[in-house]
């Protein structure tokens, strides 16, 4: 465990290199608030600190740049995540206020509303849609061959799928398909329908089974939204880790699993290769969840280099979360 003294020149170091990106020397922290002692003193305490895996010294006439490790002890002992200045305040109220639409646009739009507000790739997990009530059913004929199956859930979020209608299919068959899967689902989850009742008309049935098995697919598809990827990219010096950084982001999959490994093991902040995403060893993730009545239907996270500014991602992560979670419960 550090001392007072050893906790205040740490974090003083962590903040400067976040603000500034360059090596912090003793002389520039021997005035910090919680330090005031000579920069002798300082060097003597980093050089403790380099020890114990909390600093590192990038070259030998440098100043010293916070580990891993150390960014890890910042962010345990913060008295509070940081908070938001008004204005940034009032830019996340103002957005939900006027928020409406489809959930897919909202979830999209939030991402560029942590991107702008955080300055890092944003991540933002919707509720499954297998889970949410349906509203309605609809079948549209596109042709004599095809149609358009259409699911509007409580949640907002509308799937549709295209599929093939049988021989000779008429657009009464296609309507009386249509009620039929309209008064099966509304007011339940499609996620807890896997089979349709007959009505003993070969073509209705064969139009209402494929269209429940068509939007089962679409509403079963993970709602990911990842945005800002080239503002963290630009983050990055090596060339070799801005294509790490690029090409994971664009996999949907491995974000799903990042975030939800986090909040799994119950963190909020995941530093360097905490995550367990070697791609992303050179970056941290600070992630929420957006909780609705007690029920976790979603998340919300940043993504930048593991010099971020941890107070205020967890301040901007936390607040969007929260409001998002009160948006989709006034929504349903």
């Amino acid at each position: 465990m550090l001392d007072d003294r050893k906790t205040a020149i740490l974090s003083a170091v962590v903040q400067e290199y976040i603000a500034t990106a360059q090596p912090v020397g003793s002389s520039h922290i021997a005035s910090a608030p919680g330090v005031q002692v000579s920069p002798a003193t300082v060097r003597n305490d980093m050089a403790v600190l380099e020890q114990e895996g909390f600093l590192v010294q990038p070259h030998t006439s440098a100043g010293r740049v916070p580990t891993d490790k150390g960014y890890r002890f910042f962010v345990d002992h913060l008295t509070e995540p940081g908070r938001l200045d008004a204005t940034r305040s009032a830019e996340v109220g103002d957005f939900f206020s006027a928020a409406h639409g489809r959930l897919e646009e909202l979830l999209h739009q939030t991402s560029d509303l942590l991107t702008r507000l955080t300055n890092s790739a944003s991540m933002v997990l919707g509720p499954a849609a297998a889970a949410a009530v349906v509203r309605s059913v609809q079948i549209v004929g596109l042709s004599t061959t095809t149609a358009t199956a259409i699911l509007v859930l409580s949640n907002g979020t509308v799937a549709s799928e295209v599929i093939d209608l049988p021989d000779d299919t008429v657009d009464d068959e296609i309507r009386r398909a249509a009620a039929h899967l309209d008064s099966m689902l509304s007011g339940r989850s499609i996620g807890d329908t896997s089979t349709v009742p007959t009505l003993g008309e070969a073509r209705v049935d064969e139009i209402a089974v494929a269209a429940l098995d068509a939007l089962r697919r679409a509403s079963s598809d993970d709602q990911v939204f990842v945005g800002g990827a080239s503002t963290v990219a630009a983050s990055f010096d090596a060339v070799e880790v801005v294509r790490d950084v690029l090409h994971t982001l664009e996999q949907q999959f491995v974000v799903v699993s990042l975030v939800q490994n986090i909040l799994d093991r119950g963190m909020s902040v995941a530093i360097g290769v905490e995550h367990g995403v070697e791609p992303l060893a050179a970056c941290s993730v600070v992630v929420a969840p957006v909780v609705v009545d007690g029920e976790h239907l979603g998340s919300v996270g940043v993504l930048g280099p593991t010099r971020m500014n941890y107070p205020q991602a967890l301040a901007t992560v936390g607040l969007v979360s929260d409001r998002l979670g009160r948006h989709l419960g006034d929504a349903g």
